[in-house]
């Protein structure tokens, strides 16, 4: 009975030698486990149709014989993790995370930990880890930015939760993260629902960048007359200098692709105008609303995707509404050049208008999320990598409280120095009719928080004359209330008039 009962010990302990499991194996998920496994780390994978757990396995042979097994039951995949088990989820947001989680959850133990990889709403991932902490499983909301590719050969992770959490996935994700000069594109966030935010921040950026070569892409075709080959060339130049990165690299691809379905043209010019988008976006403008921040590039790269979406109202809207009824003459070659310094000028306001975001949902939830960081994981395998994040990561490690990145002594020089070309870029767009929201946004942000002294004084008389909600003076402290016509009466005591304020 003894020998018997060792050999059992010796086979359940062999089989609980997966230091990892990964539940979820939609092409992310594959990847991500092939990704694990590559780094020497042996990985259990889960799913619920059995045929992707065999597509996968099968996967892991033929790229290397590498150490993936397969489960055939959530049971099953749990038992076959080292304890304490570590398990990633990488489905569906919203309900489908809370199934996966209650179905796997129920064989675990405290002291295990859950990572929900998806693109999760900040807050659901603070419930879940809420919910879990009562059975003593840890959780960790980490978003994962590169795409199926970055996935397969090293993503950007913003892991945010306990600490302890990290410690225990922290070997595991500085070998499968990208890399930049010798540095893991990941790290600590914070506390939970960090790293949710920073990854949501991170789209929204991208919503922002994207627009942004669109429209400098629309100007290009419709005001400087290039083909697609010419502007292909342009941005495969940009890529090289200060604007280099993951989208301008991957524009001048889309650009040169030829259309396979008809022989003729390129492939760009058969794609309807119309853009799709997931809701991070969209959650990202919401935010900074909800913290007061000024997004307005990513606002109006957001606005940009709803208008694109009435197709048939704009094509209605043509026959009906003018524009201007021919472009003025311009300067071809100042206008090219316009157009990189103003794009450049351009990502700067988007950046620094998520790292404001981020700043200011970090100090009113105490996540102290360290900013240099953000900027220095997304320097490599996420979708906004790009050259300009080291000089990003650097004013932010230089000045912990720096209030704006348009005020970085570097970033100030250049947006000085470049400020004019990229006004010529947003009039001669306007003078065209051709529609620049996010340069203009852009530079609109720019212009506002420069100046010393804004409009807001009449906007603030506005509100004191309708409804009483007072103002302060410029040249004496207090609070004022102004009787403006004879039909005003006194409103009495002032103290509470501006109660509610945000």
């Amino acid at each position: 009975k003894s020998h018997t009962f060792i050999i059992q010990l010796l086979l359940l302990l062999l089989n609980m030698s997966c230091d990892i499991g990964l539940y979820g194996l939609a092409v992310m998920g594959q990847n991500f486990a092939l990704n694990m496994a590559q780094h020497g780390f042996k990985v259990c994978v889960g799913n619920r149709s059995q045929s992707k757990v065999t597509t996968t396995v099968e996967r892991a042979k033929q790229e290397g014989n590498l150490p993936i097994v397969g489960s055939d039951s959530p049971k099953q995949f749990i038992e076959k993790l080292k304890e304490p088990r570590k398990v990633i989820i990488l489905v569906q947001a919203g309900k489908p995370v809370d199934e996966t989680i209650a179905k796997l959850s129920k064989y675990m133990e405290p002291g295990d930990l859950i990572v929900d990889g998806g693109n999760e709403w900040f807050p659901n991932s603070i419930r879940r880890a809420e919910e879990l902490e009562k059975k003593g499983i840890m959780f960790i909301g980490m978003g994962i930015s590169g795409g199926e590719e970055g996935a397969r050969n090293g993503p950007s992770l913003m892991p945010g939760g306990p600490k302890k959490a990290y410690d225990m996935m922290e070997p595991i994700l500085v070998k499968s993260a990208a890399q930049a000069e010798g540095e893991p594109c990941t790290g600590y966030l914070g506390p939970i629902g960090a790293g949710n935010y920073v990854k949501m921040v991170h789209n929204g950026i991208e919503y922002g960048d994207m627009q942004l070569i669109a429209e400098v892409y629309d100007i290009m075709r419709t005001v400087l007359g290039y083909s697609n080959q010419e502007m292909a060339k342009i941005f495969e130049q940009w890529n090289t200098g200060d604007l280099e990165s993951f989208l301008i690299e991957i524009t001048a691809t889309i650009l040169s692709k030829e259309d396979s379905e008809t022989g003729k043209g390129n492939i760009v010019d058969y794609i309807l105008d119309k853009t799709g988008m997931k809701g991070t976006g969209r959650w990202t403008v919401q935010e900074a609303a909800e913290q007061s921040v000024a997004a307005p590039t990513i606002a109006a790269a957001l606005d940009a995707r709803y208008m694109s979406g009435r197709k048939d109202e704009r094509v209605a809207a043509s026959e009906i509404l003018e524009g201007p009824p021919e472009i003025p003459p311009i300067d071809k070659d100042q206008l090219l050049d316009d157009l990189q310094a103003a794009l450049y000028c351009s990502k700067i306001c988007s950046y620094a208008q998520g790292m404001g975001i981020i700043k200011a949902a970090s100090d009113k939830n105490n996540w102290n999320v360290d900013l240099s960081l953000c900027a220095r994981m997304w320097r490599a395998g996420c979708i906004i990598r790009a050259k300009l994040l080291n000089k990003i990561s650097a004013a932010l490690a230089r000045d912990k409280e720096l209030k704006n990145l348009m005020v970085d002594p570097t970033f100030a020089d250049e947006l000085n120095a470049r400020h004019m070309a990229w006004r010529r870029v947003v009039t001669a767009s306007i003078a065209a009719g051709i529609t620049c929201p996010a340069l203009s946004a852009s530079l609109a942000y720019y212009d506002q928080y420069r100046r010393e002294s804004l409009p807001a004084n009449l906007v603030q008389a506005q509100r004191d004359f309708f409804g009483g909600h007072t103002y302060e003076r410029t040249d004496q402290d207090g609070t004022f209330h102004t009787a403006w016509t004879a039909a005003h009466k006194d409103i009495g005591d002032l103290s509470g008039r501006t109660k509610g304020e945000m």
